[in-house]
């Protein structure tokens, strides 16, 4: 008998009546918005052998599921069930169980060494749970494993080597595991996704990995590897992943990435690798990701990279590229691009207007119109691709990026010039970040047209002239650094800017404005008299002391003789030029205050 009700939204506990079904044999009941503990009358399912809970709010020990003595199914994973698992090592009931799986609850303590009741175990799942201490042997000896989920965990010790044959996902990341990977792993010929990264694993990555065919994701990341990449891991025709970032590998890229291949995702960031970038990733027509990051590649700009339709993410950054770079505007390169990371190079020459030009996809902002998705969205169930950017003035790193994050990061390299106006035109930007160059001219009023930037950083640079006003229109931005530049006017006012503080502007000794302390204008927005470049503090009272001497001797000297002309007036006995006369008088003044109350 066989009862499914995925996603049937029954709200609250699991009913009652559910304990009449006593021939029942199937249950999926995942996704149903079910909470509380599991009551008593569902233990009369006794002949109960695939139980589907998943996804739900339930509460209580696992141990409970112990009374279920004919399963061949558990699944359990995504609720609140708690406790320990050291009713296994008593379990003798469970010897026809399959799969047993328990991911993101909240168990604790270390699986039990003496389980010798599950035999016939083909998945095993406890990721995302509160448990520790080493892999028992019994697991490594189980001989029909087709998958071990024990990722997110505090696992610690060694893997040791596989008994079973038919492998094919082996996840065990974000655990403390150490030493080197075990060679029965690299020997398993149905082997489709083997993801051990941050771990503190060892040694070098041997080539017999080259005999896994069937491999679609390998992510070795944040380990402590070392030696060289395995020359065939372009060759390999299954494989859509390769993160091998943040380890301790050296040499050049020698791997040949053959036509055909399949590869979606290269890291290689964060290692001590040499040389330059291999032209054969030119064939590697799926490629979304590359990141190259944080290594010691030295290389002119690899421009023909554009020419692969699907990428999406190129990072560079932290390398010794060097040299201009230089793009066809008519080569229709890089056309799909929404983060491009060329900071800490040697990069050189005036910015790449072409290569700007060319990114059509920072030129679309549709956010409005699609939900919000992540590069690479169908890998995530077993691989979220991680990349560190530069915004907001922090390094971020983002699991998961967002095709709406669309980021340019051009900072620290020797670029010079002016900033093209044509930047204005990649609408999309989230993030602009062209500081620590030797740019020059003024900040282009095309930056307005950026509507949804969030971060813009021009600081370190030659920039000169006055803050456009119009960038007071950008109600996302919310970091904004033009430090150390040489600006000159008035700081716009309203809405963001009136949110950045001094640090935004130091170094830029012709700004003037409230963040700077220093008074640009009254609230029309009339600018105030400017104090002589050079004058301090001193210099500047004194100035603005007989400034106003001269003012006053000029009124009194005009007193004087307005009065004598009054007398002479009053004798030839005129009143008519005598009153136009101190009307134009009177008006002359009184402009002339208006004029010095605002200067002053």
């Amino acid at each position: 008998m066989y009862l499914s009700l995925p996603e049937v939204n029954f709200i609250g506990k699991i009913p009652e009546s559910f304990s009449y079904l006593t021939s029942l044999h199937y249950l999926d009941m995942t996704s149903c918005n079910l909470s509380g503990p599991i009551i008593k009358p569902l233990w009369n399912l006794s002949h109960i052998q695939s139980l589907y809970l998943r996804n739900n709010h339930l509460e209580g020990p696992i141990s409970q599921f112990f009374k279920f003595g004919n399963l061949k199914e558990l699944l359990l994973g995504i609720n609140n069930f708690d406790g320990q698992l050291d009713f296994l090592s008593s379990n003798r009931s469970w010897t026809q169980l399959e799969a047993f799986e328990v991911s993101s609850n909240s168990l604790v303590g270390p699986i039990p060494s003496d389980v010798s009741g599950l035999q016939s175990l083909k998945s095993f799942f406890l990721s995302s749970n509160h448990l520790n201490g080493t892999i028992p042997s019994w697991i490594f000896s189980l001989p029909s494993l087709d998958e071990l989920y024990l990722n997110d965990n505090y696992f610690s010790g060694e893997i040791q080597e596989f008994k079973s044959k038919t492998l094919w996902d082996v996840t065990l990341k974000q655990n403390q595991l150490q030493g080197p990977i075990p060679m029965s792993l690299l020997n398993q010929q149905s082997l489709s996704y083997l993801l051990l990264s941050k771990n503190n694993l060892s040694g070098q990555i041997a080539s017999a990995i080259c005999s896994l065919k069937a491999l679609t994701m390998l992510d070795l990341g944040s380990n402590n590897l070392k030696g060289t990449i395995p020359r065939c891991l372009g060759e390999m025709s299954e494989l859509w992943v390769v993160d091998l970032s943040n380890n301790s590998l050296s040499g050049a890229i020698n791997t040949t990435f053959s036509i055909g291949n399949t590869l979606r995702v290269i890291n290689l960031h964060g290692n001590k690798l040499e040389g330059e970038v291999p032209r054969s990733l030119a064939n590697c027509k799926s490629l979304e990701c590359l990141d190259l990051g944080n290594n010691e590649l030295s290389d002119t700009f690899p421009k023909w990279l554009g020419t692969l339709p699907n990428l999406k993410i190129l990072s560079l950054r932290s390398n010794k590229f060097h040299g201009p770079i230089k793009t066809s505007r008519a080569g229709n390169l890089f056309v799909h691009l929404r983060i491009i990371d060329l900071s800490s190079n040697g990069f050189s020459g005036n910015l790449p207007m072409s290569l700007f030009e060319n990114l059509k996809a920072m030129k679309i902002n549709d956010e409005i119109t699609k939900i919000p998705q992540y590069v690479g969205e169908d890998l995530y169930y077993y691989y979220h691709f991680s990349e560190t950017i530069t915004t907001k003035g922090l390094d971020l790193e983002f699991r998961g990026v967002l095709t709406t994050n669309i980021v340019i990061n051009l900072s620290k390299n020797r670029f010079e010039g002016c900033i093209p106006s044509s930047i204005g035109d990649l609408i999309a930007l989230r993030t602009l970040n062209l500081s620590h160059n030797g740019l020059e001219g003024v900040i282009p009023i095309s930056l307005q047209y950026l509507s949804v930037i969030e971060s813009l950083d021009l600081s370190f640079n030659k920039i000169r002239g006055e803050i456009p006003q119009q960038l007071a229109s950008l109600t996302f931005l919310a970091v904004l650094n033009l430090s150390h530049n040489h600006l000159v006017g008035c700081i716009p006012r309203g809405k963001q800017f009136d949110t950045f503080e001094n640090s935004s502007y130091q170094g830029n000794d012709g700004l003037r404005g409230l963040s700077l302390s220093k008074d640009c204008g009254d609230d029309e927005g009339v600018p105030q008299a400017i104090t002589p470049f050079g004058l301090d503090q001193g210099e500047e009272e004194d100035s603005t002391m007989i400034s106003w001497q001269a003012v006053l001797m000029g009124y009194g000297c005009g007193l004087i003789i307005g009065l004598s002309v009054i007398y002479i007036m009053l004798s030839t006995k005129n009143p008519a030029w005598f009153s136009r006369m101190v009307e134009e008088l009177d008006h002359k003044i009184i402009m002339r205050m208006k004029k010095h109350k605002k200067r002053y």
